[in-house]
């Protein structure tokens, strides 16, 4: 223990020291210019030796400023690192006020040789309504080159203190960000990802802002947080938004104690929230159309049947009855109105117009804030409404909850798009408190093939079955690949292999639903012969070529959004005349708690060969400590599928 503690204050001294190490622009330490290769990652293209943030507030003319200091150095290793030559600074453009660059420096260093960036080869240009970006490119990039930038950029926006990245597309040596905060300005900060700080240091520092015509100087916060070998962030199959992982510290102002006294609050509670939507009129107005809505449906539709049926239908309607226009928002730009009679919405108009019918329907259904997959995971410990970008319906009936989207054509009753998989929500009761509730996600979504095959007196050819089944979303899927694509059947027969081809493609009607598909294939296939030996893929199909994990160890979670599982069974007729010499090795591996397993089998059963794979995802979410062990398990998958031969002699 005591040689742990010590080893640590060693640590802390060393990380201290490399904090403190002096950066002038246009020099480069000695450890810097000879700096050949990034042993924490040797596929690394390019690498911040450097990095280091300063944000404090000052005053200029007769208002205060933010202040966001800048400095970074970057080794390039690699030509594939010859992208970091070109950087884009973003700033804000407001109606009345702006943003502003300020004292933009750059240079290249190739060992002795300095390349300057000239003033006149920085470029501005708008990019949005409210944003502009500086550009510039390095010169005389090579391997072995340090690019080195430094600029300042000055706000009016209080709010646009928002923090440091220390996770980029590569990795860094050290990455350092401080910041001098006057007292009078309060700010919630919280550090996200899977990294820790090396540095985490807070004081306070005395009269650090003067105010003409006030007579006692400001105090601050002095902040420093630094990071030492951090990893590059390389996005990866399975995962949500990059932002809910990416190491950095966040900053979000909660309030604002002005000079006279008063005290502006930003940061609120749920139950502020609450009383706000409870008194919204705005809010109130689109969640309170029923008798709008009741003069526009069939009486019957709000009145006949159970209330699970009558829901179904009322879901059904809503969905067939809108386009959604694609875009996102919650309630402050909807109109529920005008969108059932253009028959064209938003997210959250289609919603709560789907609200509205189940409440006229004496359904009681609530309103559920969420964000998409790619938005992010809305904060749990206090109100971000900019953290929410998706409106869902939610009602209770016989004890089950059933969270509803009706912008999906395809989506039925019950389930969410993928897109809206994205962990909970907050229900907003209006006759209560809102409170945060899981999803109930659909887990029986399969892929399951089964085929029988019978080979010709030779062996060279065979002939066949094969039915595919899905259910749940690869149903979903498959239903709007059908329903979207003029050539459905072109396109799949093109997905198999070059030596299968389908003689008969059949989508059975009867047997499939929204939830299911039922699909009956006839096919001929032809084997690979040398010698006196055939040689048989087994595989008609494939799960995946490939193993979507190339990471060699992962920091954040894998997300299969919902629990999944693969099934396939082959029946092989053997002609007399031929033997099986050799059949595919068997598989049987495990995640603990049976969260992921594969079965792989294949036996001779007279004069049939009978071949099963079963690969299961049993729960949508994994941790990162199993990442090794799931990149394993389907590195088995992959082989078992696109390395089994089963091997005849005549």
């Amino acid at each position: 223990m005591k040689k742990s503690l010590l080893l640590g204050v060693i640590l802390a001294v060393a990380g201290t020291l490399v904090a403190q190490e002096p950066h002038t622009f246009g020099t480069l330490t000695y450890k810097e210019k000879n700096f050949e290769q990034y042993e924490a990652d040797t596929t690394a293209s390019a690498v911040y030796l450097y990095e280091r943030g300063d944000n404090y507030f000052d005053l200029d003319g007769n208002r205060i400023w933010l202040y966001k200091a800048y400095h970074a150095k970057i080794k390039i290793l690699k030509p594939e690192g010859f992208d970091q030559g070109t950087v884009s600074i973003p700033y804000y453009r407001g109606a009345d006020t702006s943003e502003k660059i300020m004292s933009i420096h750059a240079m290249t260093h190739n060992g002795t040789v300095r390349v300057g960036v000239a003033q006149d080869q920085i470029f501005y240009k708008d990019t949005g309504a409210n944003w502009s970006e500086a550009t510039f490119s390095f010169p005389d990039i090579r391997e072995g080159a340090v690019l080195e930038y430094t600029y300042i950029l000055r706000s009016p926006y209080i709010y646009n203190f928002n923090g440091w990245e220390f996770q980029a597309d590569i990795p860094k040596v050290y990455s350092e960000f401080n910041a001098r905060i006057p007292g009078n300005y309060v700010y919630n900060r919280a550090l996200v990802g899977f990294l820790s700080l090396d540095v985490n240091e807070a004081e306070l520092e005395r009269d650090c802002l003067v105010i003409p015509g006030i007579p006692k100087p400001a105090d601050c916060e002095k902040l420093k947080y630094a990071m030492k070998d951090i990893p590059a962030f390389r996005e990866e199959s399975f995962m949500l938004a990059a932002n809910n992982y990416q190491a950095r510290m966040e900053f979000e102002l909660s309030e604002w104690r002005k000079i006279n006294g008063q005290i502006e609050r930003f940061t609120k509670t749920w139950d502020d929230v609450d009383s706000e939507f409870r008194k919204d009129s705005d809010l109130g107005r689109q969640l309170k159309k029923g008798n709008f809505f009741e003069k526009q449906v069939p009486p019957e539709l709000l009145s006949e049947g159970g209330l699970l049926e009558r829901a179904e239908r009322i879901y059904e309607f809503v969905r067939a009855h809108y386009n959604w226009n694609g875009q996102y928002g919650i309630y402050r730009e909807s109109r529920v109105k005008e969108a059932f009679e253009e028959g064209s919405g938003n997210v959250s108009e289609i919603n709560m117009s789907l609200i509205n019918l189940l409440n006229a329907a004496g359904i009681p259904a609530q309103l559920v804030l969420s964000a998409t997959r790619g938005r992010g995971l809305p904060k749990r410990s206090h109100p971000v409404m900019s953290d929410f970008n998706y409106v869902l319906a939610r009602c209770e009936i016989d004890g089950k909850t059933y969270y509803l989207d009706a912008t999906d054509k395809y989506t039925p009753f019950g389930m969410l798009p993928q897109r809206a998989l994205n962990y909970y929500g907050r229900v907003m009761d209006f006759d209560a408190d809102s409170f945060w509730e899981d999803f109930n996600l659909e887990d029986r979504n399969m892929v399951n093939i089964r085929a029988q095959l019978v080979l010709e007196e030779d062996g060279s050819t065979g002939t066949g079955v094969l039915y595919w089944l899905t259910a749940g979303y690869p149903a979903i899927e498959k239903r709007q690949e059908k329903a979207e694509s003029e050539s459905y059947d072109d396109a799949l027969e093109d997905s198999f292999r070059e030596d299968m081809q389908v003689t008969s493609l059949e989508w059975d009607q009867e047997k499939s639903s929204e939830t299911s598909t039922y699909e009956r294939l006839d096919f001929e296939i032809e084997n690979r012969i040398t010698g006196n030996r055939i040689y048989l893929d087994p595989f008609l199909i494939r799960f995946f070529n490939r193993n979507p994990f190339t990471l060699d160890s992962r920091l954040y979670p894998v997300d299969f959004a919902y629990a999944r599982g693969y099934s396939y069974s082959i029946s092989i007729t053997i002609p007399e005349g031929l033997t099986v010499e050799s059949l595919p090795e068997k598989s049987m591996v495990a995640l603990p708690d049976n969260m992921a397993r594969l079965v792989f089998d294949a036996k001779q059963q007279g004069n049939t060969v009978v071949l099963t794979f079963n690969f299961s995802l049993g729960a949508p979410h994994m941790a990162a400590e199993l990442y090794p062990a799931l990149k394993d398990l389907f590195d088995r998958a992959v082989r078992a599928q696109t390395q089994s031969l089963i091997v005849l002699v005549d």
